[in-house]
This record gives structure tokens, C-alpha cells and sequence, in this order.
């Protein structure tokens, strides 16, 4: 009987964390095929890509907490990410959107400028869901198109006609893609600024109110509105909140990559949620930490950076992706069919 009990519980857990250790499985089988991988210009160039990433997943794991989800992400994204950079091009850049700013402005009104528009783009997704009442997946996706539509008039609406929005102040891009040197590791400002973000949220997630009622929510919404919650309140609350990281992340995205095109922010939410799910954060509502989505947001992006360095073909690497989502999905499904 405790051989039985034995294997049963080592069944389990080799199910229940199958994903990582496939995943673990991977890194090990690249790092063994080119050690070379492991050097600290690859990882703090990982760990810089994830660092907007995982601002962004931080946003959409609060939606996904309450059962929802977020495709429009990676598109409000984009078309924030074109805000800031068009405000910040170079005053000596000829072909600069705006012609009339000859004076570098404030880094500050760009930002505050790119979470406004988040944040309209956010309460836009919680109007419908909470009070249209539909579902995430649809409203999201018709706010994708949305932003999309946007991004494209707002870089197709330049004088010289359609092109990337480039040639970034001087200023603007030391702040996002400086480092401090400590001791043989060059540690990116854009980790710091995921540190705090991820602090922030922890605290949102932990110790305020906002943060309790998301889990309640997600746990039992009918139970949640019974025992006093406002459904509707706290539904965007979640989103507002959301829209303040995406800002951000757009705002350093674009001076990460030092130029922004209509493809911007492209997939970036498959990303997020993709991170969300690989770190614990359930899709049947009320599971999941900030620790786990940083976890997972990384684990993510050394698979898709050790993708790139072994030179794997761009296409497969869609279907590698789309496997490991699947993977991650069918598993949380697991979990909530043996906890029902």
C-alpha cells in the first residue's frame, strides 16, 4: 500500500511540474551543446528582454487572477511605445515627427503621456467586461484591433510619410539601457526597474484591499459579490493598474529597441500570458504570485533566446512556443480538474 501511495504522489508531481522540467531539460540540453551560452553578456542580455516582458506580464497576471485575460496587451504596447518615441525622437533629427518641439522635453510628460493612453485602452476591456459584461477574450480582442488600427494612422500620419519611428535622444536611451557595474556583471537599468515594478505589485497583491478582492474574485465571483465586493469597482481597479505597467513597459520598450514600427509589440501578450501560466498563475481564477510570474516570464525568454542563439529557424520557434503554451495550459486544467 505505501509503494502504492509512493508512486501515486510521484505520478503526481511529476505531472504537476512536467513543464518544468522539460523546460529545464532544454536549457540544460543548450547549455551542454554551447556552454558559451552561459556568459554574462547573454545573461544580462536576457535578463534585460524579459525585464519589459515581464512588466507587461505583471499587468495581464492580475487579469488572469480574476479569470479574465488580455490579447490587446502587446498592441497597446506598440501604439504606447510609438507615443514615447515620437515625443523623444532627437531635435537634431530632420525627418522627427514633431518639428515644432527643437527643445529636448521632460522624459517625464512622454511617460505620464504613454500610461494615459494604457490606461484608456484598459478601462476600454474592463467597460465591456464589467459592465457590457462579455467576455475578456472578446473585448480584448476587439481593443487589439483597436490599438493596432491606431498604431499604424498615428506612424502612417508622419509628414514624411510612413517610417519607423527612430533616431532617440541621447538621454532617453542612457536611462533605459544603462547598467550599474557590479563586480564582473553589468546589471541593466531596465532589471531595476522590474524589480521595483514587481515590488509594487507585490505589495498591491499582498497588502491592499484591490489585492485581496482580485483573488476573491477570481476564487468565486458570486461568493465575492454576496460577501460585499464591488465586482465592478475592483474590475477596474485591476485594469487601471494594468494600464500603469503597460505604460511603462511601453515606455521603456521603445528606448530599449531604439526604434518602433507598426510591428511593435507584436505577440508580446502571447508572452505575457505564456510567462503567467509557465509561473504558476492559473487560468480557472484566484492562483498565483509575483515571484512565480517573474519566474516564468524568465524561464520564457532563455527558451527563446537560446532558440535564437543555436540559430533554430524563426518558424519552428512558433511552433515550439505554441507547444509549450498548450503544455502549460493542459497542465493548470489538470491541476483544477483533481482540486474539483
Amino acid at each position: 500500500m505505501n509503494d502504492l501511495t509512493g508512486n501515486a504522489k510521484l505520478k503526481e508531481w511529476l505531472l504537476n511540474y512536467s513543464l518544468y522540467l522539460i523546460l529545464g531539460f532544454l536549457i540544460v540540453a543548450v547549455v551542454v551543446y554551447e556552454p558559451t551560452f552561459l556568459s554574462t553578456r547573454n545573461l544580462s542580455n536576457i535578463l534585460a528582454q524579459a525585464s519589459t516582458r515581464g512588466i507587461l506580464a505583471l499587468g495581464v497576471a492580475g487579469m488572469i487572477v480574476y479569470t479574465g485575460t488580455d490579447l490587446s496587451a502587446g498592441r497597446i504596447l506598440g501604439c504606447c511605445a510609438a507615443v514615447s518615441a515620437s515625443l523623444l525622437q532627437s531635435v537634431t533629427y530632420a525627418s522627427r515627427m514633431y518639428p515644432n518641439i527643437t527643445e529636448p522635453i521632460p522624459m517625464l510628460i512622454p511617460l505620464i503621456l504613454s500610461i494615459i493612453v494604457a490606461i484608456c485602452f484598459c478601462c476600454l476591456n474592463a467597460f465591456g467586461i464589467a459592465v457590457l459584461k462579455m467576455h475578456a477574450f472578446i473585448i480584448s480582442l476587439g481593443t487589439q484591433l483597436i490599438a493596432y488600427g491606431t498604431l499604424c494612422l498615428y506612424i502612417d500620419s508622419q509628414a514624411n510619410g510612413a517610417q519607423p519611428l527612430a533616431s532617440l535622444d541621447a538621454r532617453y536611451i542612457n536611462v533605459v539601457n544603462g547598467s550599474l557595474d557590479i563586480g564582473f556583471m553589468h546589471l541593466p537599468y531596465l532589471v531595476i526597474y522590474l524589480v521595483i515594478c514587481a515590488s509594487v505589485m507585490w505589495v498591491v497583491w499582498n497588502k491592499t484591499t484591490l489585492g485581496k478582492n482580485m483573488f476573491a474574485i477570481g476564487g468565486n465571483p458570486e461568493a465575492a459579490a454576496v460577501s460585499g465586493v464591488n465586482v465592478t469597482r475592483n474590475i477596474f481597479g485591476v485594469y487601471i493598474v494594468a494600464g500603469i505597467l503597460y505604460g511603462i513597459a511601453s515606455f521603456l520598450e521603445a528606448g530599449r529597441v531604439q526604434s518602433v514600427t507598426t510591428a511593435t509589440g507584436l505577440n508580446y501578450d502571447l508572452d505575457a500570458i505564456s510567462g503567467c501560466v509557465i509561473g504558476g498563475v492559473s487560468f480557472t481564477g484566484g492562483v498565483g504570485t509575483i515571484p512565480g510570474v517573474l519566474i516564468g516570464v524568465i524561464i520564457l525568454q532563455v527558451i527563446n533566446y537560446s532558440l535564437y542563439f543555436l540559430g533554430v529557424n524563426a518558424y519552428f520557434q512558433y511552433i515550439i512556443k505554441g507547444l509549450i503554451i498548450i503544455l502549460a495550459v493542459a497542465i493548470d486544467v489538470r491541476k483544477y480538474i483533481t482540486r474539483k
